[in-house]
Formats: C-alpha cells, sequence, structure tokens
C-alpha cells in the first residue's frame, strides 16, 4: 500500500524527502561532504580530488582530470548551465577505464538514493477498472518514474491553481518557486489517464488523490535498468529505436477502449523510460550506434524527452556515453552527423601515467587469488613483479620529446625529483601536445593499456618456466610486455619506440634489485634508506663547524643520535652522481640543503628516496665497497662451496627469503639477473 500525494507532500515539507533534478543529485552526491574534496598536484598542476571516487571495493584509480571535468560538468548543469543540455562523453584508447568509471558513478548514485532522505517516489494510477476504459488495467505506473511534485505541479489543469495546491502544506513563496524552476509537464499517457479521471469524477481531486493514486518508491536494482541503466552498441541488422523508446504494445491495444490512448506504448520496452525519473543512462560506444539510433539520442539529449509518433514524454537523465577513440573519429569525419557531438562534451581519456598508481592498477591485473601451478603447487609471486610490470607499460604510453629522457619523465609524471629538470618542463610538453588535433599525439594517449597488460600478465603465467620454477619472476616480465608490443601495437614508429624504454624499463628494475641485495646484504629491508638519509645529514651538517673527531649529534624523529662525518663516503656518493669539480659538488649540496629545509622540517617523515639518482649513488657506492670486501656476488652464484663466498651467498638468500618475501627460485634469478651485463651498455 502507498503514500496518498497529501501525506508525500506533507513529508516533503517536513523534510523527508527531496524534489531536485538529477544533476543536483549527483552534484550534492558528490560536494555535500566538503572533508572529501582536497586539493592536490598532478602532473605539475594543482586540481581536486574528490574522495567519494576512491571509496568502496573497487576505487577509482588516477583519473584526476577525467573527475575535475565530469564533476564541473554536472555542476555547471546543476547551476541551469549550457551542459544541461549536453551528454558527458568519455572518448579513447580500449582498456584505459573509461567503462569502469561510469560503473563506479552508477554504483556511487544507487547506493547514494539508497539513504533514507534520498529515496526517490514515483506515483501509479489504481482502481481504473472503474473507468471501464482500461480492461484488465486496474493499475498504472508512470511509466517514466515521474516524481509525485511533477503530479502535484499538474494536478489541476491551471498553473495558478498548482500553485496554490503546493503552497497549502505549507510551503513558502520561495519554495513554490524553486519547485517551479524544475517544473517539467507530464507524460503523455500520465496526462492522459490524470484527465480521464478528472473527467470520472467530475473534477473532485481529493477523490482523485485518495481514491486512484498511490505514491510508491522507485525500485533501485541495477539489475532492472531502473535509475541507472546501460545501453550498448548492437548490430546494426537487429538494433531498433524500440530498444531506446520502447514501442507499441499488441497486449495493451487488447485492453484499452481508445487506440489514442498513449499507454498503448511500452516505453519501458525500452531503456531511456527507466532512467527518466531522476536517473543515469550509460550509453557505451555511442558512435557505434546506426545513423537513425544516433538521431533518437540527439533528441534525447538535447530535448530530454522520448518522442513517439508526436507523443512526448519529459526526462530528468544525466546521459554519459564512451566510445572508442576510432569510432570517435570515423563519425567526426561524417560533417552531417555535426549537431550530435555538437551536444557532447567530450573528454579525451588518456592512460595512467604515473607509475606508482600504475602498480595498483598492476596488482588488479595480476590478481589477488592465491595461484597454483599446472600440478596444483602453489605459485609464488616475485615482489618486485608489479613494479618490473608497470614501469615498463607506463614508460610506452610517454612521448618522445628531447627535453625530457623516457626516466626523467616518468619520475616527474609520478611527483618524483628528476635531477635538475623541472616539472615544469613536463607541463610544457603536456600543454603542447594537448594541441595535436591527433588524440593518439597527446600525453597518454598511446602505447599499452591495461588490457594489453592483462596479455602480458597471461603471457607470462603461460611460460613453462613459470610453472617449473612454482614462481612468477619479476625479470621474465619484460619478456611478457615486448610479446605484447609485437603482437598489438602495429604502428612500426610507436613499436621501436616501445621496445627502446623496455630498455629503461629493464634498468630501473636493475637499480631496484641492487637496492634489494644491498638490504639482504645488511639483513635490513630499510639499510639504502637508511643510508640516504646518512648522506643528506652528512652534506646539511658539514656547512656548519664540525669538531676534530668530525662527530655530529642529528635528530631522527623524537630520538638524538651521533654521526660520523664520512668525506669518502660523501665524495664516493657524489662522484658516481658526475660531479667532480669543486664548484658542481657545492652547488648540489646547497641544492640538498634546499631541500633538507623545504620538506623535512614540513614533513618529518620525508626520506628523499623520490631521488632516485642519488639513490642509485648511494646503492652503487655502498655495494662496490661493502660488498667487495665480503666476497664476489658473481662468485657466490657460480661456486658458494668457496668460504667467503658462501658466507655472502647464505647470508643474501637468507635474508631475501625470509624478510624480504622472495622464494629460493625468484630470490637466485633476482641475483643472476643482477649479476648480468646490461644490455645497453
Amino acid at each position: 500500500m502507498g503514500k496518498t500525494l497529501t501525506d508525500y507532500m506533507h513529508e516533503l515539507r517536513a523534510g523527508k524527502h527531496r524534489f531536485e533534478n538529477v544533476f543536483r543529485s549527483v552534484s550534492r552526491m558528490i560536494l555535500e561532504d566538503q572533508t572529501k574534496v582536497e586539493k592536490v598536484t598532478v602532473n605539475g598542476k594543482s586540481t581536486f580530488d574528490y574522495k567519494i571516487f576512491r571509496e568502496g571495493r573497487k576505487p577509482v584509480i588516477g583519473m584526476f582530470d577525467l573527475i575535475n571535468s565530469f564533476v564541473s560538468y554536472v555542476k555547471d548543469a546543476a547551476e541551469n548551465g549550457s551542459s544541461r543540455e549536453m551528454a558527458f562523453v568519455l572518448v579513447g584508447e580500449p582498456g584505459n577505464g573509461k567503462t569502469f568509471f561510469v560503473d563506479k558513478v552508477c554504483d556511487l548514485y544507487r547506493n547514494f538514493l539508497s539513504k533514507d532522505n534520498n529515496v526517490k517516489y514515483t506515483f501509479r494510477f489504481k482502481g481504473l477498472e472503474k473507468l471501464g476504459k482500461y480492461g484488465k488495467l486496474n493499475v498504472i505506473e508512470s511509466q517514466t518514474y515521474e516524481d509525485p511534485v511533477l503530479l502535484a505541479m499538474n494536478l489541476y489543469p491551471g498553473k495558478d491553481e498548482n500553485k496554490k495546491f503546493i503552497s497549502g502544506f505549507g510551503f513558502s513563496e520561495n519554495e513554490s518557486a524553486e519547485f517551479f524552476r524544475n517544473y517539467r509537464a507530464l507524460g503523455a499517457c500520465s496526462e492522459y489517464i490524470l484527465n480521464d479521471l478528472r473527467v470520472f469524477t467530475n473534477g473532485d481531486y481529493q477523490k482523485i488523490m485518495t481514491e486512484f493514486i498511490d505514491i510508491v518508491p522507485v525500485p533501485l536494482s541495477g539489475n532492472l535498468g531502473t535509475i541507472t541503466g546501460k545501453y550498448q552498441a548492437k548490430d546494426k541488422i537487429t538494433s531498433s529505436g524500440a530498444d531506446l523508446c520502447g514501442e507499441e504494445s499488441v497486449q495493451r491495444l487488447l485492453y484499452l477502449a481508445d487506440s489514442n490512448n498513449p499507454y498503448r506504448y511500452d516505453l519501458r520496452r525500452g531503456v531511456l523510460a527507466r532512467v527518466a525519473g531522476g536517473g543515469i543512462h550509460f550509453s557505451d560506444e555511442l558512435f557505434k550506434n546506426k545513423t537513425d539510433l544516433v538521431q533518437i539520442y540527439l533528441g534525447v539529449i538535447q530535448n530530454r524527452e522520448i518522442e513517439i509518433n508526436a507523443y512526448k514524454w519529459p526526462m530528468d537523465t544525466l546521459i554519459i556515453a564512451t566510445s572508442n577513440i576510432v569510432e570517435y573519429q570515423k563519425f567526426i569525419e561524417n560533417k552531417e552527423q555535426a549537431p550530435i557531438y555538437d551536444r557532447c562534451k567530450v573528454f579525451y581519456v588518456p592512460h595512467n601515467t604515473d607509475y606508482k598508481l600504475q602498480s595498483v592498477l598492476t596488482r588488479l591485473s595480476i590478481g589477488n587469488e592465491k595461484k597454483t601451478t599446472i600440478l596444483g603447487k602453489d605459485l609464488h609471486e616475485d615482489p618486485n613483479l608489479s613494479y618490473a610490470l608497470s614501469i615498463p607499460v607506463v614508460l610506452t604510453r610517454l612521448p618522445q620529446d628531447e627535453r625530457l629522457t623516457p626516466r626523467e619523465m616518468l619520475h616527474l609524471a609520478a611527483g618524483e625529483v628528476a635531477g635538475e629538470k623541472s616539472i615544469k618542463t613536463l607541463v610544457e610538453i603536456i600543454d603542447e601536445l594537448s594541441r595535436r588535433p591527433k588524440i593518439k599525439d597527446r600525453f597518454g594517449h598511446s602505447g599499452i593499456g591495461q588490457r594489453g597488460l592483462g596479455r602480458a600478465v597471461q603471457q607470462l603465467l603461460s611460460l613453462n618456466s613459470t610453472h617449473e620454477d612454482e614462481c612468477m619472476f619479476a625479470g621474465t616480465a619484460f619478456e611478457s610486455v615486448k610479446r605484447e608490443i609485437y603482437d598489438n601495437l602495429t604502428d612500426k614508429k610507436e613499436q621501436e619506440w616501445c621496445l627502446k624504454v623496455i630498455e629503461v624499463a629493464e634498468g630501473l628494475y636493475k637499480e631496484k634489485i641492487k637496492t634489494e641485495i644491498f638490504n639482504a646484504y645488511m639483513n635490513d629491508p630499510e639499510a639504502i634508506k637508511k643510508e640516504v638519509m646518512n648522506y643528506v645529514n652528512m652534506v646539511v651538517v658539514s656547512a656548519d663547524n664540525v669538531g676534530p673527531d668530525k662527530i655530529v649529534r642529528i635528530r631522527e624523529g623524537n630520538i638524538e643520535k651521533p654521526l660520523k662525518i664520512d668525506e669518502t663516503f660523501i665524495n664516493g656518493v657524489e662522484q658516481r652522481l658526475g660531479l667532480n669539480t669543486r664548484e658542481a659538488k657545492e652547488q648540489h649540496r646547497a641544492q640538498i640543503r634546499a631541500m633538507y629545509a623545504r620538506r623535512v622540517t614540513q614533513d618529518p617523515s620525508y626520506c628523499f628516496m623520490d631521488n632516485e639518482k642519488l639513490k642509485k649513488a648511494v646503492t652503487e657506492y655502498r655495494l662496490n665497497t661493502d660488498m667487495s670486501g665480503a666476497g664476489s656476488l658473481a662468485g657466490a652464484l657460480a661456486n658458494p662451496t668457496n668460504e667467503d663466498n658462501k658466507k655472502l651467498f647464505d647470508r643474501l638468500f637468507g635474508v631475501m627469503i625470509d624478510k624480504l618475501g622472495y622464494c629460493k627460485s625468484c630470490a637466485r634469478k633476482t641475483l643472476e639477473f643482477y649479476c648480468k651485463p646490461d644490455s645497453n651498455k
């Protein structure tokens, strides 16, 4: 049993319900909690991060520009801007998260509307058997899930009467005016049935409200396609306008005495009516649809109404669409279709170019379920696997530019230090590329996507060595990514570039395992981190007067400890940084001191580990000085029977397996990879 219209309006006045269009609802969903809006810096530019998209079981990773563009679009539409008559269209390469983002928005919206004060209601007509014109159709629900307030604004034939009716519930003049700013006429069938009731009751509106109308909640099930619905482009032969708008129902015609009754059209046979009452319509691969469906979309987007044979049903719908970049470019080349994409706010979605965020996406591609070999044994995962897969795929997405090396661009895009290169250089490159007419030439729009990464993971899992050694070894990731490049990147120049940056990725992986090996040798997972901070502290305090014993006291957190200034260590690190003159060393040390003053004073936990060049120099110095005296790593692998070699071998293996997450197989292979001569030298 539903509520009466009178009951609903009293509850609305008491604040138990809301009357707002879909744009205001979505805008409120995102912006209502201001604590979930943070200011961040991405690729050298300040932007906002909306935490609502980062919550839940499947959070959105990255996509800062896309999210900001979407929020701006929704907010403008909520404020009656031009966006209200446009669709939001995501265009980009396959596998870059377009559909995932839209599904996330729909999930968030359904969850938002499930809260008590946000539940959407509609109305249905009952007792229609008394009219003698509807056969066995005794109960008819609003086909487009119209809000009860819309019924209240259209209950009487005249606008002034409806305003008086609404004011009678205690709404102020401003509140009534706000309602009518969102005024829409009733859909054709609702208006037709209401008019029949006016005639049948001789204009007794109290009787209409109590005996013939129920107010009921709108079902929220995603599987029913109500509130949030999706239409995926189908085969051009089988698809028709009925998929979107519905069609004439033979069954209803059997019951309706008047063949002109608009209710003879079953709108819910199409996907649009089910989201017309403040819902979100998702058109997947919009521009793959045949021309007549695209023309229907043009009317729906511009006029926000479903139209069949001159009957109209107004809609309150947020329309989001996606498109493959190839299909989109084919479509815009057809100048006859200009009106439709002129009604779209297009956002070109790039691949993720932050390798730190990519490691999270890579984790999703690898999966969190426990894996087994062909023979059913547990399959171990190299602790460096996510890194070894993330770095090469991100490098393939970065453009070629003389101002920055791939490595420098990789670090700057992740918010890290890249030697003397400024983030401003990266900003300039991104801005210049954003003006390229060919979307694929823009920043982040080429290279290996998330699906390509998934295929690389599958390739790695198909290798016999993976199952024989019972381990997914990170070093084989590069060959798997190369296979993806050979198989799926058809442009020769792009293929050559991607293969070139794979060598850079291997070099970065080798530097990472150098750090791992030194940490293992020192029996401390944070050994290199401590050595980097020792160098920084020595450089910072060396500017002050130091006593003859070269010992100073430094503070780490709340602990004060002694530190001896080791000039040999400082000079050895700086030599590996390529600083061979006194002027160059002093300039470098001044930069370290300035960064220390700026970063460490604000964040005591900052440890300079994002300075890859410094970390590399410290690692190489310590490996060469500490481990060369303890024994030969290559010799330890080749002949572990030598006493010194055996000690080194046992020490490394023990820590790598017990503390760093390696198995015997990937520990040995990692050390072998470390001892292998660099291929690019």
